[in-house]
């Protein structure tokens, strides 16, 4: 018997090349190592430029009515760079999938147009523009250590999930996101370790330099019976119908722009006064910048009912005439407030639902249901574990193909066992 295992381990081993395997993991932690350390400082730079920017709005109000001015900038300076159609993070995971070029200047344009974006106050995220810019870092990274095209492919992977990790300090979220969301349904495990190791690392740099993440308290989680069941899948349903209604609104009204304002300068200028405008009559800035007291506001219940409806009108207003940033916070900010008003409604706990639907809007959106989870468990701790399980998965489902980068591959269906590959739309 002895000898028979013995035999075994000695079949296995030989087949096994230990020397291949260690110095393919010393590569991975030496390249993860410094795509995390590189993009973790620009990444925390980059984080506490946001956070400038928006205390500086906060306290001079009427700097909104410069917006149509910054958006005249944003687009010379694109122009500048010969940058005359910006994919966004579409081109990120074209590159994923096709190897197109990523050139150098997107990491210092995305920056800079964001945090004016910010400043001004544009409705938008900044976890897009987040991926964005770790993957051109990554990617010329890779171009300078003169890997293959293939792990040039994972350290562009590694350079997103090290952005995503030092801004919004969820390592575990960032390091799979940056594996499942260019095709959902083939992750390549490949770029575990490196995304995973870049990710920890980004987030040990950004805290360092002082930009903190972001954690929500949920305190409140009851029983999951059977009738809480009900109402989780009720919400998360609602909530990928949303996620379609946002995805829908965003494409639908840049192409209205485009069509209306065929050049670029024109139609950020008035853009930027139709938000500027909007700003103003609305009499509140909730709807400006990335909204993260909104989302605390809508934590303790006390969100406007109607704030997701006017969040996804000012979004699509700000990103359709050009403006930068994202979609992923805005996404959030959306989920929470109307999980705020479904507990209102049905007399549950608000933060409760708000972190549901977070978790369910960012799946609906993004097609990538285990960073989905990992994003809850980070943001909300694990003690709601089956309402997060359960909403994220019937948003994944009911949401179908809309997504919102329209380079991501569903490469298996989500309502038959069948390949299907096929682009978001």
């Amino acid at each position: 018997m002895e000898e028979n295992i013995f035999e075994h381990l000695k079949e296995q081993l030989s087949d096994m090349d230990i020397k291949g395997r260690i110095r393919v993991l010393v590569r991975w932690l030496i390249l993860g190592s410094i795509t995390g350390m590189v993009v973790g400082a620009i990444g925390a730079a980059f984080s506490l430029s946001i956070g400038w920017a928006t205390r500086f709005r906060t306290e001079h109000d009427y700097i909104i009515l410069g917006l149509p001015l910054a958006g005249l900038l944003i687009v010379f300076l694109y122009r500048l760079c010969k940058d005359y159609e910006d994919k966004g993070t579409n081109l990120v995971i074209k590159s994923i999938q096709e190897g197109d070029n990523l050139p150098w200047f997107k990491a210092p344009l995305i920056f800079i147009s964001t945090t004016l974006t910010h400043l001004f106050g544009g409705s938008t995220g900044r976890e897009s523009a987040a991926l964005q810019m770790g993957g051109s870092i990554g990617y010329n990274l890779g171009k300078l250590f003169k890997l293959k095209e293939g792990n040039v492919k994972i350290i562009t992977m590694c350079g997103m999930s090290a952005a995503f990790s030092a801004l919004f300090g969820t390592p575990m979220t960032a390091a799979f996101m940056a594996m499942e969301i260019e095709n959902v349904g083939v992750m390549y495990y490949s770029a575990l370790v490196p995304c995973v190791i870049s990710a920890l690392i980004a987030q040990g740099v950004s805290s360092f330099f002082g930009a903190a993440g972001e954690t929500f308290a949920v305190n409140v989680v009851p029983e999951f019976t059977l009738y809480q069941a009900f109402f989780t899948g009720l919400l998360g349903i609602l909530c990928a119908i949303l996620s379609v209604i946002f995805c829908s609104v965003l494409k639908v009204t840049g192409k209205a722009y485009r069509k209306f304002f065929a050049n670029p300068y024109l139609r950020i200028f008035v853009g930027g006064c139709i938000v500027a405008g909007l700003t103003f009559l609305s009499g509140t800035r909730y709807y400006n910048g990335a909204g993260m007291n909104v989302i605390e506001m809508a934590i303790r219940g006390e969100a406007p009912y109607y704030a997701f409806l006017l969040k996804i009108v000012f979004t699509a207003l700000t990103l359709g005439a050009g403006y930068k940033g994202g979609e992923i916070v805005p996404a959030l900010y959306i989920g929470a407030t109307f999980g705020c008003l479904y507990s209102q409604i049905g007399g549950f706990d608000p933060a409760l639902c708000a972190a549901i639907g977070m978790g369910a809007l960012f799946c609906g959106v993004t097609n990538c249901p285990i960073s989905s989870l990992f994003i809850c468990f980070e943001l909300f701790g694990f003690k709601g574990m089956p309402y997060y399980l359960l909403a994220i998965a019937l948003s994944y489902t009911f949401s179908g193909y809309t997504g919102l980068y329209s380079s991501q591959k569903i490469m298996y269906s989500k309502f038959h066992n069948k390949y299907v590959n096929r682009e978001t739309r």
